[in-house]
């Protein structure tokens, strides 16, 4: 085939992991890839590549560029970048993996690419007790859900922020919970994570948290339509949410306060929604908190305050 015969004379020519970044650099640019799921570019995307591919350590490439592949390693990285050309599929499928803040998880097309804010958030330190804190005290959190799980990354990120809580993680996929689940094993945290199937709070009906984490769909439909074919080869579910992107944020708002204990609160990712969202709940006093790469894009707010408002 002419993709294995390019990939193929690639591989004879090139030698070095500083030829491959090269070489995968003008062949993403040429192809015009769109990027996103775990990188903003197509070098930040060309590096990832072929450190997972090597099992090198994902965070700098320069140590390694110089160093001389064996041929096995240089017909799979020729094949993994040409695939990530004519598939169009996120680097983070080809590899089966993607990280958040360092920290390593499964993925594959069941799930969509785990790229949240809140991951980041959690590192922060917002729920560190100090100040700046959303909490007094995470270690007096004993219950956490984390809504539209997908992967599971931030309910065993939550389960290693408070080490003395239960975390139930609750989607509505089965398949997305068969990934949780890979990825609940891998971590070792099966005795504290425990998985629900249902529609938002359908599945945890009579129960209560101290903490809500939810990163639900929030893509508006006209988006979703326009999506490129990376973000495409994504389950639609995990993304689309509703005509203006907010249906299911609406939804959470609406029933949280009814699954959070006395001085709990929620935390949820909205995308680019914030003016929206404001103006639907004037009455809502919204915390929110930017990241590096995010302004406006989550809320805090508490069980009280939702109470107050009536909702």
């Amino acid at each position: 085939m002419p993709e294995q015969q390019t990939a193929g004379a690639a591989a004879s020519q090139l030698s070095t992991v500083r030829d491959f970044l090269r070489w995968a650099l003008s062949e993403f640019r040429a192809a015009k890839l769109v990027h996103g799921h775990g990188t903003t570019s197509a070098t930040n995307e060309a590096a990832f590549l072929i450190l997972e591919a090597l099992h090198l350590p994902v965070d700098d490439i320069n140590p390694w560029l110089d160093a001389r592949l064996l041929e096995a390693e240089k017909q799979k990285l020729a094949a993994l970048i040409r695939a990530r050309i004519d598939t169009r599929l996120p680097a983070a499928y080809l590899v089966k993996r993607a990280y958040i803040q360092g920290v390593p998880f499964y993925v594959d097309e069941r799930v969509i690419v785990p790229r949240s804010y809140i991951g980041e958030l959690m590192f922060s330190g917002v729920f560190g007790g100090g100040e700046a804190s959303l909490i007094e005290d995470a270690a007096a959190v004993t219950s956490v859900l984390d809504l539209c799980t997908g992967s599971g990354c931030l309910a065993i990120l939550a389960a290693g922020i408070f080490r003395d809580a239960e975390v139930d993680a609750a989607d509505l996929s089965a398949d997305a919970l068969e990934v949780a689940r890979i990825n609940i094993d891998e971590h070792d945290v099966a005795d504290r994570v425990s998985l629900l199937q249902g529609d938002l709070f359908d599945a945890v009906e009579g129960r209560s948290y101290d903490i809500i984490i939810a990163n639900p769909p929030y893509v508006a439909g006209g988006e979703v339509a326009a999506f490129p074919p990376e973000y495409g080869h994504e389950p639609v579910m995990a993304h689309l949410g509703g005509e203006d992107g907010l249906d299911i944020v609406r939804r959470i708002l609406g029933e949280a306060a009814d699954h959070l204990n006395p001085g709990g609160g929620l935390l949820c990712e909205i995308g680019t929604g914030r003016e929206r969202l404001v103006d639907n709940y004037p009455q809502l006093d919204f915390l929110w908190l930017d990241t590096e790469e995010s302004e406006g894009e989550v809320f805090w707010i508490t069980r009280e305050q939702l109470l107050e408002a009536a909702l």
